[in-house]
Formats: C-alpha cells, structure tokens, sequence
C-alpha cells in the first residue's frame, strides 16, 4: 500500500545545487515524515509550478542563476499570497534576512545551522498553514450548515442542528494529522462518529480500533508498538503494532480516559515525536495514522485533579467534538426510532411494524441515561416480542421502569405546514369549507362538527356569500 503523502499539501524545495536539495529532503522524511516534496532547480519554473496549485510551502534559496531568491520572495508574495515562504540559504547576513522578513518570509535559515533547528521551522510552517486550512474548511462548512459528503454520515440518524454542526466541524478537519479528541457520554454514538470521521478523510490505509480501558503499561505498549523477537520471554515472533497495523488510515483508541499515567507518558511522546520503539527494538518507526481519542469522562476535570496529564489533555484537544446527549436532542428520538424499527424487523425476518400513536410522547418524556444505545435495545426487545400490526407499548414501560401507559400523543398542529399564518378570517373560511364537504352539505351536521349553531353558520354564508367574510358572529361562534 503506497503511504498517503505528509502533509496534504505539496512543499516546494528551490536551490540550484542538486545534492542540497536531495540532502534536505531526505533529511525532512527521515527526520519528520515529511514525504510530500517537490525538488526545482530552476528558479523560472518556480512561478509556473505554483500557478499549478497544490503547494502552499516553499523552502528557496537567494544565489541562483535566473531570478534571485528575493525576486522570487516578493513575486511569490504578490502572486500567491497564501503560498509561505521559508529562506534556507548560504548567505548569512542579517541585513539580507531583515530584507527577506519585510518581503514576508516566513523564516529564514542559515545552511549551515543545525539540521534539527531547520526542521523544526519547516514543521511549526506545516502546523501554521494546516490550522490555517483547517480554520477555513471549518467556517466553511459551519456556513453551509451541514457536512459537504452526508452519505459518510449516514450510520448517524439526526435532525438535530448541533448534530449537523458537529458533522461539519468533522468534516472540516478529517483531512488534518492532528489528534481528534470525541467526548460524549455512554451510548451516543461516538464510535458511529469516528468511522465517519475515517470515511470523510479519505485515507487508503484501515481503521485500527483499540480499547485502552484496563490496559496496563505494557500490555498498551505491546498493543500499540508491537515487539521484535525474544524483546521478553514468551516472545518467539515478532509482532507488529496496532499502530503499524493502521498506517496510512485512523488509529483509533477508546476510553483513553481511563489510560494510566505511565501509558500516557509514552502516548504524548508518539504524539509530540511522531515516531516510536517496538518492544525490544532500538530502531524508531514513524506514525503513519491519524489518531483519534474518545471518552466518556470528564477530561478537563480529570486533568484538573491530577488524573490525567496536562501535556497530553492540550495535545489531544487541537480538534475536539461533543456529542451532546439523546436527551439534549429529542428531535432525533422519533427518526431514531423509526430507524431502529426497520432495522430489528430486517434482523428478525419480520414486517416493520407500525408505532403506537402514544409511543413518541412518552419515550420524549423519558430521559435516556443510556442514549441512542439504549433507545436501540428498547426497539430490538419491543419488535422480538412483536406479533401483530401495532407495536406494543408493554415493552417500552417495562424498560423505562413505569407501571402507567404513558399520556396520549397530542393532537398534530394543523398549522406547522403553513409558512404564514391564516387570520382569523381566512382560518373560519378553512374550517366552515372543512365541516361542510366533511357533512355533505349538510348544514346542521357541519354546524355540529363546528360546534356552533346551525343559524350562526348560515349567518356566516350569507355574509361570505355577500362578499363580507369579516362577519363577528355571536356568541356561539366568537373566534371563528
């Protein structure tokens, strides 16, 4: 499987000399996973290659043959001012490096500084122009009101706006390799959420799903970094980890709430290094997978009591999603239901059956410490209990611990489907038109169904007859 390119988007390396170039690439693979580089020799095709798109870093020198580095700084800056631009070059003057900042240089670096001090620059440059794009996609997609691919959203049922915001914001930063932090309570749907959250990043590689709960130190660390032969006793064959296994797709760790400390040294060291030892192994692997967190707990307070490290509460917060409770979202409890009703009825071989009128007021009524997970269990127990056309009710009152049917559904709002309001005037037309094709014509049928008199209803034609629908009535008919 070809190893998806780090970062998204392309970096440009500009320098008449072959071997630098060659060099410093190889150094920001080896050094920081950076894979997605383009080498230009000739500064003259810089410009046609940007016009191209795709590439949002430069790294150029300033001596080359053709256009000089700062004339290509300030056509860059004037072009294509969202591409930045990192001086490495052999001219160590501070005059010249105060040129290329006011020209809009993001960095300038001297060839000969240390290898590590110029990879960090490039690294903090990705890190800028990703939270740029990100900030973007996410207004974007706020603005929209809704995620842009809602078929990788489909396993979660809503109608709900804070659940569309969610998918959006989701959405926005899928693509980015930094950490996803998912909070949300027991049963909301946060593993539903992160296989979206694979699907829309459009990775090639898997996506490698592992439950930290109970885990200790080095069972995490075996889980996750795998080991070489003979690293401990027991261990005849070398294994690799769930973190090589997911390579180029998500990793995914549930629960990392309860992850205990020692193992959350070692998880912020993957995630501020980018590289880590199987067990037994003195040669260090890249990460290759993005990783998402979920819990159930408290993060911020767990921190602040000490539960769990600061360092890697920040770290794993750059992109964090709520998913707020069933309970916060009754709107979905209808859809959900209907959902989970074909569903159970498909698994059983049995026909959908039709809800009772009363079931959606009494299950908005309850407050679902269980969320969707246990709205699913309801419906699965109600339909395997199921044998004729109407769904029973005794089911659903046994689950939610009631020994009374719940109350009677109200009464639809026959005014929800207008977008403007009738006046009282044309409303009366509504229903006197309404009683009477309900009555045949009849008069004192349709008076009866109006709850008025019948000569307070034929008062009322006459008028509507006469042209003068605005008739005030008396006292059987005041409101109409």
């Amino acid at each position: 499987m070809t190893a998806t390119p780090s970062p998204a988007f392309g970096i440009l390396l500009v320098d008449d000399e072959p071997a630098w170039l060659r060099s410093l690439s190889l150094t920001l693979e080896s050094a920081a996973g950076i894979t997605n580089t383009f080498l230009c020799q000739e500064s003259r095709d810089v410009l046609p290659l940007l016009e191209k798109g795709g590439i949002s870093l430069v790294l150029l020198d300033l001596t080359m043959p053709g256009l000089s580095g700062e004339e290509l700084l300030a056509a860059i800056g004037e072009r294509h001012p969202d591409v930045a631009c990192i001086i490495v070059s052999g001219v160590n003057q501070l005059d010249t490096a105060v040129r290329c900042m006011k020209l809009g240089a993001f960095d300038y670096y001297v060839k000969t500084d240390e290898e590590d001090r110029i990879v960090s620059g490039v690294a903090r440059a990705i890190r800028m122009l990703e939270l740029r794009d990100e900030n973007r996609a996410v207004k974007s997609r706020l603005v929209a009101g809704g995620p842009a691919h809602p078929e990788a959203f489909a396993g979660l049922v809503t109608r709900s706006r804070a659940m569309l915001s969610v998918f959006a914001y989701v959405e926005a930063v899928a693509k980015s390799p930094q950490p996803l932090l998912v909070t949300g309570e027991s049963g909301v749907g946060k593993e539903n959420l992160v296989r979206a959250a694979h699907a829309v990043s459009a990775r090639p590689g898997p996506l490698v799903s592992v439950n930290v709960a109970g885990l200790d130190d080095a069972v995490f660390a075996d889980t996750l970094f795998g080991h070489v032969r003979g690293a401990y006793t027991g261990a005849e064959a070398a294994r690799r980890g769930m973190i090589e296994e997911a390579a180029g797709g998500t990793l995914f760790l549930d629960e990392i709430g309860d992850l205990a400390i020692a193992s959350q040294v070692k998880l912020l060291r993957l995630l501020q290094e980018g590289e880590y030892f199987a067990l037994g192994s003195d040669q260090p692997k890249r990460l290759r997978a993005r990783v998402i967190v979920a819990t159930h707990r408290d993060l911020a307070a767990d921190e602040a009591a000490g539960r769990f490290r600061r360092d890697l509460y920040f770290r794993l917060r750059t992109h964090h999603v709520h998913i707020p409770a069933l309970r916060e979202r009754k709107e979905d409890i209808e859809p959900l239901t209907r959902h989970f009703l074909a569903e159970a009825a498909a698994a059983m071989g049995k026909p959908t059956p039709t809800p009772p009128p009363q079931l959606a007021a009494c299950l908005a009524a309850y407050p679902f410490p269980g969320n969707i997970r246990e709205l699913r269990a309801m419906v699965f127990d109600a339909v395997s209990l199921h044998t004729g056309r109407m769904l029973s009710m005794q089911s659903f009152l046994t689950a939610m611990g009631r020994a009374k049917p719940c109350p009677a559904a109200p009464p639809p709002n026959p005014f929800a489907p207008f977008e403007r309001l009738p006046t009282f005037a044309e409303a009366a037309r509504f229903l006197v038109d309404e009683a009477l094709a309900r009555s045949g014509g009849n008069q004192t049928l349709a008076a009866r169904l109006l709850g008025i008199s019948q000569p307070a209803l034929s008062k009322r034609l006459k008028h509507a007859a006469a042209g003068n629908p605005h008739n005030p009535g008396n006292g059987h008919n005041q409101g109409l």
